[in-house]
């Protein structure tokens, strides 16, 4: 009885991408050069709204909280993911696999409510625009934030609480670059059913409710700017709600590929790939897509260059 309560495995070995040979040094540069980018675009966008005047509305409060989900993502999986490339595979122990584990899925799921309020802010902006500074004053925004983080922590604790519990007995490799949950079920020896049921009940409020409220504000936004009667107004209106919906769907898009219609055993590959665009090419992009475009964000980063440089 006390061999069974007892864990025998106590570290993971991660494949990472297995037979890279020459392109190894190649792949490790552009990798670190990835990350090196995405954690300086995220922290300069941290750093302009945070001491910029003109990037104190809730938009950019909000782009605030998807820059440091961001830097939380890439920061949590890049450096197993270099490891990895450079040394053809990386140990870590069970306790750091399901720390990382635990870290991931919290941004993961906080980017998933922080898209749905962003969406709603857009909604309010674009139907609601003369009401807007009271509906989404800065204290409201503040509120739906620590909401949020708090809706995502708590949660989150019972799922790890249950994959904690689990026994691995003998197997201890992992066909990924990272620590992620269907690939670390696949090592325990447990009864895994109660942790995928649990995966399933918790996914409807974290996935799919911001998905729809995502859906119904897209919806009431079409319809809002379909009664502007000029092409210049429609384009406006449109432009401001362009950046976002860029990033709702390669978010949307990649997550339902990898979690809701997980790949099949046979298609390990394809998987990784998913996830190397998910965890480390969307917190690059995410900020060139949603920030460069905006001229107030250009401006603060101009006048912050003059007051350095005069």
């Amino acid at each position: 009885m006390q061999n069974e309560n007892q864990t025998l495995v106590t570290e993971i070995f991660l494949l990472g991408f297995q037979n890279l040979h020459n392109l190894k040094i190649p792949l490790f540069s552009l990798l670190l050069l990835i990350y090196i980018m995405t954690v300086w675009e995220n922290v300069l966008i941290i750093v302009l709204v945070s001491s910029s005047r003109n990037l104190q509305s809730p938009m950019y409060f909000f782009l605030q909280q998807l820059a440091l989900t961001d830097l939380l993502e890439s920061s949590t999986v890049a450096p197993t993911l270099l490891n990895t490339v450079i040394h053809d595979g990386a140990t870590m122990s069970l306790a750091g696999c399901v720390s990382q584990l635990y870290f991931f899925a919290v941004s993961e799921r906080f980017e998933c409510f922080l898209l749905a309020v962003m969406s709603y802010d857009r909604y309010v902006a674009i139907c609601n625009p003369l009401c807007y500074c009271s509906i989404m004053s800065h204290r409201v925004c503040v509120k739906l934030i620590l909401i949020t983080w708090a809706v995502n922590l708590f949660p989150i604790i019972n799922s790890m609480n249950l994959i904690t519990a689990l026994r691995f007995c003998d197997q201890n490799v992992i066909n990924h670059f990272f620590c992620d949950f269907y690939p670390l079920l696949e090592l325990s020896c447990s009864n895994v059913l109660f942790v995928k049921i649990d995966l399933v009940i918790q996914t409807v409020p974290v996935v799919f409710c911001p998905f729809i409220l995502i859906t119904v504000s897209y919806m009431c936004i079409a319809h809002e700017i379909l009664k502007i009667v000029s092409n210049t107004g429609r384009q406006k209106a449109f432009s401001t709600c362009s950046s976002h919906l860029a990033v709702v769907s390669i978010f949307y898009g990649t997550f339902i590929a990898i979690y809701v219609v997980p790949p099949r055993k046979d298609s390990q590959t394809i998987s990784k790939v998913l996830s190397l665009l998910y965890t480390v090419v969307t917190p690059l992009i995410n900020p060139i897509i949603y920030s460069w475009r905006s001229q107030d964000i250009k401006e603060a980063l101009k006048s912050k260059l003059l007051i350095e440089h005069p």
